[in-house]
């Protein structure tokens, strides 16, 4: 336990997630542990994953992957954020799969190939409408390359916007992503992995599902888009994580009194202000405005800037708080508490934000003995 502030995983919760997502999907599940599994840690929210039904981890660096092989993760990984100049001695060595999307990095993985003496596994990545990562303009040049050094496990996709069921983009996207694959098994590559929906897509479009999915922030129990998803209660999900603080301080102030840097706030009355011990070193948006703490059954909203390592919230003239209660940040909203995505709308951002922004001075603690 921290004397200041800690981040409470629920695996359970989480297995709970990833089983029902697997049970709806019926096909293999990628669980997404990129960015130190979204603020959550890595390894041990990769190991429930895996033991949750989750048969593939995905991760936006190299560097992540090698971390879940060094921790002793034998289960297949796809790294998909592989720039040219990568250690791809090393990915090939550890039997990590690779994303390609530029001949560059084809070329790249080749020559590594040869000096490991052994094929690189690697995931096509293409284009389909997105217009960020994956083949485009290089795409007839690749069908003619010579994938003698490889072993293409798989081609993917990603949706740009998964999240808003019906929208035609997603459709011209899901139609690319077919042809493309027509066009690589026409040169006599098949890949037995097809993958192209994100959580957004899992949760709402059969259709996306090919022979696996990838699944992220609803692994975590948070809704990929509230607005026209629905919230994580709508959708059956449990949020995993839990944030939580310490009052640095209690005390009495009276009205009109400036609060913060700036004096960008003043108390309206004779007020209680809680002193929170964290601030935007540990992931509290500098901007946010109308989120707050939970305390002794009530909620508590920010008054003034947000500070380095801490922020005061104006508990009320009546809260029975003190000095050193600890206090939840977000958690999932069935006490009345705010959510990440609160925090989120707060700071004109998003629940994924909220949650991989949270700082390494924060520990992360589980609760389940289960794994």
């Amino acid at each position: 336990m921290s004397d200041r502030a800690e981040f409470l995983v629920d695996l359970s919760a989480l297995t709970t997630n990833v089983s029902r997502l697997k049970k709806e999907c019926a096909v293999e599940v990628l669980a997404v542990v990129k960015a130190d599994a979204y603020g959550h840690g890595l390894i041990r929210v990769a190991q429930a994953a895996l033991k949750s039904g989750a048969t593939w981890l995905g991760v936006a660096l190299l560097e992540e992957a090698i971390t879940l092989r060094e921790n002793g993760v034998d289960a297949p990984i796809l790294a998909w954020l592989v720039s040219p100049g990568s250690d791809f001695d090393s990915a090939i060595s550890h039997n990590i799969d690779l994303g390609v999307s530029s001949l560059k990095g084809l070329q790249e993985i080749s020559e590594s190939a040869k000096r490991v003496g052994k094929k690189a596994r690697i995931h096509i990545e293409v284009d389909t409408g997105m217009t960020r990562g994956g083949f485009l303009d290089e795409w007839n040049q690749l069908l003619r390359e010579d994938f003698a050094e490889f072993d293409v496990v798989g081609i993917f996709s990603h949706f740009a916007r998964a999240d808003e069921p019906g929208e035609k983009q997603n459709i011209e996207q899901l139609e690319r992503f077919k042809q493309m694959v027509k066009e690589l098994q026409s040169i006599g590559i098949d890949p037995a992995i097809k993958h192209l929906a994100n959580s957004a897509a899992t949760i709402k479009d059969k259709d996306s599902f090919f022979t696996m999915v990838r699944v992220g922030i609803a692994m975590y129990g948070l809704s990929p888009d509230v607005a026209h998803l629905g919230t994580s209660k709508d959708l059956g999900l449990r949020p995993i994580g839990q944030l939580r603080a310490k009052l640095h301080l209690v005390k009495i102030v009276p009205a009109h009194s400036p609060v913060g840097y700036g004096a960008s706030a003043m108390t309206q009355s004779d007020t209680k202000l809680g002193v929170v011990a964290m601030g935007y070193a540990d992931g509290i948006p500098r901007i946010a405005q109308g989120a707050g703490v939970f305390v002794k059954g009530k909620k508590a909203p920010i008054i003034g800037r947000v500070s380095m390592d801490q922020f005061v919230v104006d508990l009320g003239s009546d809260s029975t708080a003190q000095t050193g209660d600890w206090v939840i940040v977000f958690g999932d909203g069935s006490h009345g508490e705010y959510t990440a995505d609160d925090w989120g709308r707060a700071s004109s951002s998003i629940n994924y934000e909220i949650v991989t922004r949270i700082g390494p001075r924060v520990p992360r603690i589980y609760q389940s003995h289960e794994y």
